[in-house]
This record gives structure tokens, C-alpha cells and sequence, in this order.
């Protein structure tokens, strides 16, 4: 993996070049086959931050660009602290790619699941109703909602003959569902 450090407003000494690559090897013996790591050093100039110094670090390999900042009085602090906030990030993501792969074999490997009406987890019908489709328009439809008291309501247009849905939305208008054959 190779290690760039560059410095903004510091001259970037040996002593914190090796500091910073020492620290940065740690990602690299996760053996993640990560290509690049940017150590980018900045030294804030306004003397109303406390915490003027800042390190990033931007991992680039062959997923997705990771990236980690932190900030402290001391530079050698704020890598130390971005090392290891760049290590929980790595973690987290290649926990989420290894469940999410592992997921999928599993579900591959495994016998398809069938679930037989009256099992737990079926879809269990409890109430019927049929209603006559009366042609009328969608404002027609959208009053009779509102008195029969229900969210949505199932109609004939009068103007296409097509069955069409209008519906209460969460802010209180309502919306309208054409259909098509």
C-alpha cells in the first residue's frame, strides 16, 4: 500500500512523516488490499480554534473511498486519533460486506422455504368485502371517502371507465392512482 503525507501550513518533518506511516501500517496489515493512503496534515491559522491541528487520512482501493479527520493541540494526537477512527470505519464496512456476502450464500446454499397456507408467516386473509363500482370523478370519490372515514377509496372513472384508487396522504391532500391495461 503506498503512503503519501502531505502538509498545509507545516513543513512535514521526518519525525512526523515516520510517525504517520508507522500508524498508517496498521491498515495495511488488515490485509484488505487497499491501494493508497493520503495522510493530508493541516495547521489551522486562526487563533480562536483550540484544536488547530487537523489529520486526514482518504483510503482508496477497490471499494468505495473511506475517509477519517480528527483534530487535536497536538499533530501526533490527531493521527493517532484519525488512525483509529479510520479503523472503525474499515471494520464496519467490511463487517457489512462480509454479512451481506455471507447472507447470500446462505440463502443460495439453503433450501428454498416454502410456507403452506395456515403456517406462521403466511399471509392470512381475515375479512372480505365486495363493493360495487359506481362511475364517478375523483373529487366525487375523494367526498365519499371522506364519509365512509377510510384512507382510500376504489373507483370507476367516469371519464376513462377505468378503475382508479384515490388516497388520503400523510400531509392531508390526496393522491390519486390511475390504472392502465
Amino acid at each position: 500500500m503506498q503512503v503519501v503525507v502531505k502538509g498545509k501550513n507545516i513543513e512535514v518533518t521526518e519525525a512526523l512523516r515516520s510517525h504517520a506511516e508507522a500508524k498508517v501500517s496498521k491498515v495495511d496489515k488488515l490485509g484488505l488490499g487497499f491501494k493508497e493512503i493520503e495522510v493530508k496534515l493541516v495547521v489551522e491559522r486562526n487563533p480562536r480554534i483550540k484544536k488547530n491541528q487537523i489529520a486526514e487520512l482518504t483510503l482508496t482501493g477497490n471499494g468505495p473511498l473511506i475517509r477519517a479527520a480528527e483534530r487535536d493541540n497536538d499533530m501526533y494526537v490527531a493521527i493517532d486519533k484519525a488512525v483509529l477512527k479510520l479503523l472503525r470505519q474499515i471494520k464496519k464496512f467490511h463487517g457489512k460486506r462480509i454479512d451481506r456476502t455471507q447472507s447470500h450464500v446462505s440463502a443460495l446454499r439453503g433450501k428454498p422455504v416454502t410456507i403452506q397456507e395456515g403456517e406462521p408467516g403466511y399471509p392470512k386473509i381475515v375479512r372480505k368485502k365486495s363493493i360495487a363500482l359506481k362511475p364517478m370523478s375523483p373529487e366525487e370519490a375523494a367526498l365519499q371517502m371522506e364519509m365512509l372515514g377510510h384512507d382510500f377509496f376504489i373507483f370507476a372513472d367516469e371519464a376513462t371507465d377505468r378503475i382508479n384508487v384515490v388516497y388520503k396522504r400523510k400531509n392531508g391532500e390526496y393522491g390519486l392512482i390511475e390504472t392502465s391495461r
